[in-house]
């Protein structure tokens, strides 16, 4: 694996770790739909803004591709921000993040049965390390209180959130043979946006407006900027580069570096046995992308 691609997608996973700082922020003042809609606005503006300042033209699609770029829209974009904030109404943030955690294991076990990439015995044993190390992150090493708790309606939403992004990598893929990382993160963006002015409509949006803090505006730029138009681009190219399942192994990271942000940012307590978390995922990325595929 080539190291701009591994690095790329490390910067994205500190990208989106820094987003439940800011979206932790945003939660006093906004609701869900509102912040969501907010924050996919400001990255579909940024993208199109991104596009223009390379010099490049935004392609129009070609007819068969308008109904992927809108799955894609409704998947990584609408469907898990639903999900994810419908989720948080009944269980607890670290509940969610162990669901969400099962993502990189979910896409691979998808691409296998849908697409032509295969991983062998050292790759998968990797993903499972990442796993057991994003695990100890999450748990801060009590993993036996994990799995406490049956299967409530937050933890079905969750499991939406896992399937809406396992689904968003995998049918992304098939359209980067044709379309660019960032033109297709572009088109699935405002696609999104379009389907998340709805709930944000219902959230009485234009009111909510007059009530926003630059501190606010702030944080939703990060997520926007930042979390979405800079992390999917990036995302999406490592995917085109070496596949769904040896990019998803990366969102392993996102958990510790949220603990890490919020230790060095928000003076939250960190204990030693999520840094051993953190390098057992870096352990499990390393064997997952330095193996040879068979």
């Amino acid at each position: 694996m080539k190291i701009l691609t591994c690095s790329s997608l490390i910067l994205t996973t500190l990208f989106w770790g820094g987003t439940f700082i800011a979206g932790r922020l945003l939660s006093a003042d906004l609701s869900p739909a509102n912040s969501s809609f907010l924050r996919f606005a400001i990255a579909s503006l940024s993208l199109l803004a991104i596009i223009k300042l390379s010099g490049k033209k935004l392609p129009i699609p070609q007819k068969g591709q308008w109904i992927t770029l809108f799955l894609l829209g409704l998947t990584g974009v609408f469907g898990y921000n639903i999900c994810f904030f419908t989720g948080l109404k009944y269980i607890s943030a670290g509940r969610a993040a162990l669901i969400i955690a099962f993502t990189p294991l979910t896409i691979t076990l998808l691409a296998a049965l849908f697409t032509n990439e295969r991983l062998n015995f050292k790759q998968f044993g990797g993903i499972l390390i990442s796993l057991f190390g994003a695990l100890l992150v999450i748990s801060n090493g009590r993993l036996h209180l994990l799995f406490h708790g049956g299967i409530g309606p937050g933890e079905k939403a969750l499991l939406g959130c896992v399937l809406s992004w396992a689904l968003y990598s995998i049918v992304g893929r098939s359209i980067l043979t044709r379309l660019s990382p960032l033109v297709t993160v572009c088109y699935s963006s405002i696609a999104g946006t379009l389907l998340l002015a709805i709930p944000a409509a219902r959230d009485n949006l234009a009111g909510a407006l007059y009530s926003i803090t630059i501190l606010n505006w702030f944080s939703l730029a990060y997520l926007g900027i930042f979390g979405t138009a800079i992390g999917f681009s990036l995302y999406y190219r490592g995917i085109k580069i070496i596949g769904p399942s040896r990019t998803a192994v990366f969102i392993n990271l996102v958990p510790f570096f949220a603990l890490l942000l919020a230790y060095l940012l928000l003076d939250e307590t960190i204990q030693p046995v999520v840094l051993a978390g953190g390098f057992l995922i870096i352990i499990g990325i390393s064997a997952t992308n330095m193996a040879g595929n068979t």
